[in-house]
């Protein structure tokens, strides 16, 4: 499967979104949202699945128009082998010329301090929010004109997170149901901290089923089922904070944007109209840690790299973040 990225609109924005599961269409705009092509910064928190290693403090060049998201070269440093979710949504579904702060680090959890990532210094949710964006990006009154920073508007600027893939991951063998309220407690002290700084249009993207990953199919049933009903608990409870998180937070606008449809939909229906995979059960090793080319072929592996659902035990390849731009373009 080849690829074709340019600065351009996708064309077919209505059409698809008259597909759309309902919990993937907008209830009602806030004041602050006048559609995808007015959005001119995305603001951007998460894990591996997110990341396209940015560095906002000792990298260049930052974000520009010229340059939409900054350091380093597109499409970055990810686990997608090729354009991640963040990447296929500032270059290729865009619908205006947007510039991109992606503070994803890979292996995040909400908290470290409530659920501990897999080495000491992964950035937190929390810290990529606290540490990071408030710092930088928050846009205190006396910034210098000067500032490579932007002076971005609320209803200019589109703030995105997935979340919740290694706190579930590293937590869920617990089966501690109340814990995911504290840690959705947490997650969502922190959206309102961007409220406080002007952020009123929200995207949350639901925990995807890792659960049929091939790291946990290689653990048996137990650990499946166990995970599966963690991450069900886990977005029953995220579409409920974030119903009221617009409720209780005066002029935002937020979507629920279901990853969990489209992940399912491709692994019980691999070879359609819009993608081929071969295998969707297991990787390559000889893949695992990324490949020259976005699509080599390596002879072991008996298909090309991109013709695998997963790169490696956790995480998906290009296409599979394809979809998930192209369904939440159109649902933006």
């Amino acid at each position: 499967m080849k690829s074709t990225l340019a600065f351009a609109a996708f064309t077919g924005l209505a059409t698809l979104a008259n597909s759309l599961p309902t919990s993937e269409k907008k209830r009602d705009f806030g004041r602050h949202y006048n559609g995808f092509e007015g959005v001119k910064y995305l603001f951007v928190f998460g894990d591996s699945y997110t990341t396209t290693g940015f560095n906002m403090t000792n990298g260049s060049p930052l974000p520009t128009p010229a340059n939409p998201m900054g350091n380093p070269p597109f499409p970055g440093w990810n686990a997608a082998n090729g354009p991640n979710w963040v990447d296929y949504l500032t270059y290729t579904y865009n619908a205006s010329l947007l510039q991109t702060w992606n503070m994803a680090y890979g292996g995040a959890t909400i908290d470290s301090a409530l659920v501990a990532p897999y080495e000491p210094q992964v950035l937190s949710l929390k810290q990529q929010i606290q540490d990071l964006y408030i710092p930088y990006l928050s846009a205190p009154p006396d910034r210098s004109a000067h500032s490579p920073f932007p002076r971005w508007k609320s209803d200019t600027s589109l703030f995105l997170t997935w979340i919740g893939i290694n706190d579930i991951g590293n937590s869920y063998w617990n089966q501690n149901y109340t814990f995911q309220n504290v840690l959705l407690d947490e997650y969502f002290g922190l959206m309102g901290q961007l409220y406080d700084t002007g952020a009123r249009n929200f995207v949350f993207l639901t925990v995807p089923p890792v659960d049929r990953s091939p790291l946990m199919l290689a653990q048996g049933d137990w650990a499946t089922t166990t995970e599966h009903a963690m991450l069900l608990d886990f977005n029953t409870k995220l579409a409920a904070r974030v119903a009221a998180f617009e409720k209780d937070y005066r002029g935002t606008s937020t979507w629920l944007f279901d990853t969990v449809s489209i992940f399912n939909n491709i692994l019980d229906n691999p070879v359609t109209a819009d993608w081929d995979f071969k295998n969707t059960t297991n990787y390559c090793e000889l893949y695992q840690n990324g490949t020259p080319e976005w699509d080599t072929y390596y002879p072991e592996c008996v298909y090309p790299v991109d013709e695998y659902f997963w790169l490696n035990s956790l995480h998906p390849t290009h296409w599979v973040h394809n979809q998930v731009a192209k369904a939440l373009a159109a649902a933006l």
